[in-house]
């Protein structure tokens, strides 16, 4: 394939991302425009600053269209939990048909952190345990020793409800 260039690029990327059913890698998009992965990057912050509903996920980037999320009813939750129960925590909420949306954690220094995660089920879970992994990350939570708030969203409020449930079974949900 030939190399896309500057604007036509980005019409090229925003059509991959709107066409898409799943996350795609950075990687996979720069194969598909042969230019680097850095370019990408540089691309999709272009495209985030024109208000392009982009989301950069550990699964790679996709777009946020306003209906996807319409149908589901969505809820904040506080967690608190060990580096080594991060997994469980996730396991816990996709089992209940959950999606584990996003983590927040707040910085003395950079107030509100908010990082988008975007896991719907067990696959997605050890993608993003897997790239913890091989890349030797801390959880956002280790900035906070282990408390963090999770955004989840799912179709029917009973399913949040079991979420919540399990997890304050387990001693991972923080209650006032």
């Amino acid at each position: 394939m030939k190399k896309l260039l500057g604007e036509e690029r980005r019409n090229e990327l925003l059509s991959l991302l709107k066409n898409a059913k799943r996350p795609i890698t950075g990687t996979d998009l720069a194969k598909h425009s042969n230019v680097s992965r850095q370019v990408i990057v540089n691309d999709m912050n272009l495209l985030k600053a024109r208000n392009e509903p982009i989301i950069a996920t550990s699964q790679g980037y996709f777009y946020m269209y306003k209906e996807d999320t319409a149908s589901n009813y969505e809820r904040k939750i506080v967690c608190l939990h060990t580096a080594e129960q991060a997994e469980d925590e996730m396991l816990t909420i996709v089992d209940c048909g959950v999606t584990l949306k996003s983590v927040i954690v707040e910085h003395p220094v950079y107030g509100e952190i908010t990082a988008s995660m975007m896991l719907s089920n067990r696959n997605d879970v050890q993608n993003f345990i897997d790239r913890v992994s091989e890349t030797n990350a801390n959880y956002l939570s280790a900035l906070t020793n282990g408390t963090h708030l999770h955004v989840i969203s799912a179709p029917a409020i009973e399913q949040l409800n079991l979420a919540e449930e399990k997890l304050r079974e387990k001693g991972y949900l923080v209650e006032g």
